[in-house]
């Protein structure tokens, strides 16, 4: 079952992405708006596409989570095997996003203190200029 919820959840994300699915969804609404002075601007012309953005809505939270919880998973796992893989890297930081947020807090200060007492504005501008030297 779960195998096939991931599948579902892949798919459904993948497809819920793309311009083809923006399309279909701005299709139905225009259709349902065009349709109003058919029904006369009802409480169940109404309903209809309040009912049926809700189900939809409430369906591709749970879809759209199952996706970046594995992606993000996966992306934790590439950062830590490349922390474990560097030498000199601090194998502590393998795992810390299990942490709770004052942790992590507390951790990003330290790394900040770390590089002396200038603001993280400046670490955060030296940081960008040596990667884009790396080039």
């Amino acid at each position: 079952m779960d195998r096939l919820f991931e599948r579902l959840a892949t798919m459904v994300a993948a497809w819920a992405g793309r311009p083809g699915a923006f399309v279909m969804a701005l299709s139905v609404v225009v259709a349902w708006g065009a349709s109003g002075p058919l029904f006369g601007y009802s409480d169940t012309w109404q309903l209809v596409i309040n009912t049926g953005t809700t189900i939809v809505t409430f369906l591709m939270v749970f879809l759209i989570q199952n996706a970046q919880n594995r992606d993000a998973s996966a992306i934790q796992a590439k950062l830590d095997e490349l922390i474990r893989a560097v030498e000199g890297a601090r194998n502590a930081f393998i795992g810390i996003e299990h942490l709770g947020e004052a942790e992590l807090e507390e951790i990003r200060r330290d790394i900040e203190r770390a590089y002396g007492a200038e603001d993280a504005a400046s670490l955060h501008t030296r940081t960008l200029e040596r990667l884009i030297r790396r080039r």
